[in-house]
Order: C-alpha cells, then structure tokens, then sequence
C-alpha cells in the first residue's frame, strides 16, 4: 500500500513541475512575441519623429523593457529550472535529518 502512495505522489509531484515548465516557456513565448511588437512600435514611433533608421533602431530606449521583463523571466527561468543545483534532494533530506535530530535533543 504504501509503494502506491508514494508512486502516487511523485506523480502529482512530476505533474507540477511539467506545469510550472510549461508555463514558463509560455511566458518566454509572450515574452519575445510582445517585445518584438513593441520594439518595432518604438522604433516606427522613432522614425516618425524624425530619427533616422540608424538612430531609432540603435536607441537603448526602446531596449529597455527586453532587459526588466527579463529579469523577470530570468528569475522564473532559474526558479522552474536552475535553483535545483544548489537546493537539491540531497540537501532536502541532510536538513530534514539534522531537523530531526534536533528535535530528538
């Protein structure tokens, strides 16, 4: 009984983290296609107030919303994917046990 729960657990937990995975490349996706939109929006904004091509397209303004909302994905990236090298199973259950001996004191 006891292997099941545990196989039945790992599934839910596998299930939520190929959830949280596929959200963050659906926020990668929404992130490129609107930053594309916006950018070549800025860019035509600058070539109507009389910038040149080479001005507008080289203009750090109009970057500046890739380089925040990266920080944002950067951030979900190493939560969803990266964090785990540095808080893995191995330290879970090294603190879990050092916990528990405390506890027995």
């Amino acid at each position: 009984m006891e292997t099941d729960f545990t196989k039945e657990q790992r599934y839910i937990l596998a299930k939520k983290r190929v959830e949280k995975v596929s959200k963050f490349y659906k926020h990668l996706a929404v992130y490129v296609v609107v930053n594309i939109f916006l950018t070549a929006v800025f860019i035509v904004g600058d070539l109507n107030d009389g910038d040149t091509f080479k001005e507008a397209v080289f203009n750090y303004h109009n970057y500046k919303i890739w380089f925040f909302w990266g920080l944002g994905i950067l951030y979900q990236a190493l939560n969803v994917l990266g964090v785990n090298m540095i808080f893995n199973k191995s330290w879970e259950e090294r603190k879990i046990k050092e916990f528990m001996n405390e506890n027995k004191s």
